[in-house]
């Protein structure tokens, strides 16, 4: 098996495009074509069909990516491997999270964990929640923290819990006042929205179009984060939970309760041999206790 062709096939996939594929492995637009062509000879598999200058994946091609990331991913972390054997030091316990959680729950939790661990190296990468799923095919990772739901083959998350979505809103902003807030009372407010990859926008387009309600989207961004602090100076509101509003924007932003009541749900995906790791219940136990901090009195 030449490893440049399935190198070229993932990043093809990745990218979308041979040119940006060729690009990030120095390679002529040319030459990165041959490789495809010599896996798809090597193999007898037609990986994509060629419209219009642009490659299409097959489902064939779908199929083989998980395999083929998981082989390159596998090659990769050997040298890491290695010098950690080596050095005789405990392998790192890794947690992959979704960007808009890391603040207000994985980092706490890590924290939590480190007090029971204190010699136990953590390792921590932050992704959108549209690449969890690609990532955590890599295989290479002991918790992968969500927002649910969330398509992993033939693996079932760990549920932590739902909340509430609420109103995020400048605390200084007239209705940071009210108890409640309705469609009705934001019309004349700037509408902060994520954007349609998040599962928050999806939600809350979904409620709407069952109401009949509509909210006129100002501004879009495609991270919670970024719509806090828009919040924070005051340009308008989004929708947003106690878990992954950042605990220092607390004082600036308040979450106000909305009608109709939506819930989003929380979780982490375990692969089969870390499910009975010590550290992975310890992590679990550090979860549950941040989430419970949170969303008290929600």
């Amino acid at each position: 098996m030449n490893l440049r062709c399935l190198k070229v096939f993932c990043l093809v996939m990745e990218e979308g495009t041979l040119v940006r594929a060729a690009d990030a492995m120095h390679l002529s637009q040319s030459a990165a074509s041959r490789l495809l062509q010599l896996l798809e000879q090597e193999y007898a598999i037609r990986l994509f069909r060629r419209e219009n200058r642009r490659l299409i994946p097959t489902p064939e091609a779908e199929r083989f990516y998980p395999e083929a990331l998981r082989i390159l991913s596998q090659i990769d972390a050997l040298p890491a491997f290695v010098q950690q054997i080596q050095s005789g030091s405990p392998e790192a316990f890794r947690i992959i999270a979704q960007t808009r959680i890391v603040n207000g729950l994985a980092i706490p939790a890590i924290a939590l964990l480190r007090d029971a661990f204190p010699d136990q190296p953590i390792k921590l990468e932050i992704h959108p929640r549209r690449d969890l799923g690609r990532r955590m095919l890599n295989d290479r990772y002991d918790i992968g923290l969500t927002a649910l739901p969330l398509a992993i083959d033939q693996m079932a998350p760990v549920r932590l819990g739902a909340v509430p979505l609420k109103i995020a809103i400048a605390s200084d902003h007239p209705l940071a006042a009210r108890d409640v807030l309705r469609p009705e009372d934001l019309a004349d407010v700037p509408y902060i929205a994520l954007d349609d990859t998040t599962v928050i926008r999806r939600i809350v387009d979904q409620e709407l179009a069952a109401i009949g309600a509509r909210l006129r989207v100002a501004h879009e961004v495609s991270l919670g984060s970024a719509a806090y602090r828009l919040v924070q100076r005051g340009m308008g509101f989004t929708f947003a939970d106690p878990v992954a509003l950042d605990p220092e924007l607390a004082s600036d932003v308040r979450l106000v309760d909305w009608e109709p009541r939506m819930e989003i749900e929380f979780g982490y995906f375990a692969p089969d041999r870390a499910r009975k790791h010590d550290l992975t219940h310890a992590f679990d136990q550090a979860l549950r206790v941040v989430f419970a901090q949170r969303t008290k009195g929600m």
